[in-house]
């Protein structure tokens, strides 16, 4: 194994040390609707309100995000990780039949939002940028909804639930 690889594995590793929150992005628009399930999101400011989020350029939802130019970052509750899997593809579910649940709302901005999230977090993408293997999705949010309840993270390649 070269020294490159080894530095990548254990890069690996030592992020599933990192706990992070789960989410559903989702996005609604001419470009189609999509949703994948991530934990690469975070916080970059409040004025204007803005959240990052980081997804994968093999994604094929990615031409969906740059199409629609919108998204909502669903997080996750402690009792949703069967739609944390439906999204990230774990349950051999189509994407029509993720979003026939009985479980969306639609966002001033036409986003689905989860009905019993902890927060939904809808806004426009602001900026697209690359870095690596990803593309940076600079999230304007123009819209929040948010619920007392606990959540649901990732950490060490296993959901755990975090109480209230």
């Amino acid at each position: 194994m070269s020294d490159v690889e080894e530095l990548r594995l254990k890069f690996r590793d030592s992020m599933a040390s990192l706990a992070a929150h789960v989410n559903v992005i989702t996005s609604n628009g001419a470009a189609g609707k999509c949703g994948i399930t991530a934990t690469a999101v975070c916080s970059i400011t409040d004025t204007p309100p803005t959240v990052l989020v980081c997804v994968n350029k093999n994604s094929q939802m990615n031409s969906v995000f740059q199409g629609n130019k919108t998204m909502c970052i669903n997080v996750l509750a402690s009792e949703h990780e069967d739609i944390s899997c439906h999204f990230a593809g774990m349950k051999g579910s189509t994407m029509e039949e993720r979003f026939a649940l009985d479980i969306w709302d639609y966002g001033k901005l036409d986003q689905p939002m989860l009905k019993d999230a902890v927060c939904n977090l809808e806004g426009q993408i602001a900026k697209v940028d690359e870095y690596g293997t990803h593309y940076l999705y600079f999230v304007q949010i123009q819209n929040i909804n948010v619920q007392e309840k606990g959540g649901l993270i990732y950490f060490k390649r296993k959901f755990r639930q975090v109480p209230l």
